[in-house]
């Protein structure tokens, strides 16, 4: 869980002190099933807020989950956004998250901000609560500069990191998706914006070397929360299957050279008969 969103959660945390709607920061962990001792170490930085607090915070004094991740909308839910939500005859629904295949990565550079582009491209949800509020797009892998933590084939669920924050939300060693100017890569990042304002590039597979990226040039940066990879059997059955294989090979070889030396011997034993002849 990225900084920013914990710099939200103590806000709303506040402005319930600031209404009086709680006393003090142990009442409200008691009240959310939280320890209030990680609840302090929280107000004082030294760890993140996580999603089973925002989701009970949600639940019990209605703090807006959408504010939490993204710093869209009010703090708190409203009770009448609440009643109609609740409402039977109105039906929620999950955020969706958006597909951005290989094919369309070229397009997705330049029209991002486009809602007719977008609107275009494939969504889905995930059932996961964390996918259910904020701004998420998944994305093809593409070469094999990210081996052995992700493959060409894969996809990986992303999560937008805010734009006004960069020097803060880029974590060290996390990947990210990059969309630059120059086109869109995955990559582990080492955050040197402080030192040049720039990122450092690096690939898991060590045959390609880092390079440096000036955030100017940054247009959108993901992280990566999840990896979609497809079905591959288990290694030993695969292993199995090809000793089955060769065994079955052997086999027939065997019958084959068998009769062959049948044929042979027969053939030969005709040559002798003719020669008596």
């Amino acid at each position: 869980m990225c900084h920013i969103v914990t710099d939200r959660f103590i806000q709303c945390l506040e402005k319930l002190k600031e209404r009086n709607e709680i006393k003090s920061s142990r009442q409200f962990a008691l009240a959310v099933e939280y320890h209030p001792q990680n609840l302090n170490d929280i107000l004082k930085g030294k760890r993140d807020v996580t999603i089973d607090l925002i989701k009970n915070a949600s639940e019990i004094y209605k703090i807006n989950p959408l504010y939490i991740f993204t710093g869209s909308g009010d703090m708190f839910i409203r009770d009448d956004i609440e009643q109609s939500s609740s409402s039977p005859n109105v039906v929620r629904s999950l955020e969706k998250i958006v597909y951005v295949p290989t094919a369309a990565h070229a397009g997705y550079i330049d029209q991002y901000n486009d809602p007719v582009f977008m609107e275009d491209l494939v969504s889905f949800s995930l059932p996961d609560y964390k996918f259910q509020h904020g701004t998420y797009r998944c994305f093809d892998i593409v070469g094999d500069s990210m081996e052995p933590s992700l493959f060409a084939g894969d996809k990986v669920v992303c999560s937008l990191v805010d734009s006004n924050n960069f020097y803060s939300s880029v974590r060290n060693n996390l990947v990210y998706v990059i969309v630059m100017e120059g086109g869109l890569v995955v990559k582990r990042v080492i955050n040197k914006i402080k030192d040049d304002q720039t990122l450092l590039l690096c690939s898991d597979n060590n045959y390609y070397q880092p390079y440096g990226v000036h955030i100017g040039e940054i247009k959108e940066i993901w992280h990566v929360e999840v990896k979609i990879s497809p079905y591959l059997p288990s290694p030993n059955n695969i292993r199995n299957t090809f000793h089955e294989e060769m065994d079955n090979m052997k086999k027939t070889i065997n019958v084959q050279s068998t009769a062959i030396q049948a044929l042979n011997q027969t053939v030969e034993k005709l040559l002798k008969q003719n020669r008596s002849l």
